[in-house]
């Protein structure tokens, strides 16, 4: 993830967006910026923010610039919405220093909620569900992959079950390719 995410730089080999090396031109720190714009990395633990949902979903933007209709759309896609439909404040209801008042699988629904406000065109989800339960994963994964064609979607996971949502499935163990399979 860090290799893909443009974190770290590669020892060998390259990094090809769109057949365009990543690095080694004379334009790789403008790329690596784009490039960083245009993915969402959703991982198993993620910062929360001691604020309220709605700013914890749009990390980073002004109050007064939140789209509260991108963040309904998000929270249903990431399965948060009928739970804090029932929450006195709502997208208000306030956190705590690091979702403290959520829990795990509710944390990582917030997390999958961020990456999908970004409106990124590449979403890494690293073991992004793991705290879920096999239903609210299973809706979450089959709703997110049925956004479109617009978007490209890294699913890295341990779960034999989460391949069907892929149409290209790589084998990696102990930083070796074992194998790629595409359906």
């Amino acid at each position: 993830t860090d290799l893909i995410t443009g974190l770290i730089v590669p020892t060998s080999g390259q990094i090809l967006i769109n057949n365009v090396p990543l690095y080694n031109n004379e334009n790789s720190d403008k790329l690596i910026r784009i490039w960083r714009k245009n993915i969402s990395l959703v991982s198993q633990n993620t910062y929360l923010a001691d604020s309220s949902i709605k700013e914890n979903i749009a990390l980073g933007i002004e109050k007064k610039n939140i789209n509260l209709k991108k963040i309904k759309k998000v929270l249903k896609l990431a399965k948060l919405y009928d739970f804090l439909n029932s929450k006195k404040y709502g997208i208000d209801t306030l956190i705590g220093e690091n979702g403290v008042s959520l829990s795990g699988g509710q944390c990582q629904r917030l997390s999958i909620a961020r990456g999908l406000y970004k409106d990124s065109s590449f979403i890494l989800l690293d073991e992004a569900t793991s705290s879920l339960d096999n239903n609210t994963e299973e809706q979450i994964l089959n709703d997110i992959t049925s956004i479109g064609n617009d978007i490209t979607i890294i699913l890295i996971t341990h779960r034999e079950s989460n391949l069907k949502y892929c149409n290209k499935v790589i084998r990696i163990n102990r930083g070796k390719l074992l194998e790629i399979k595409t359906f």
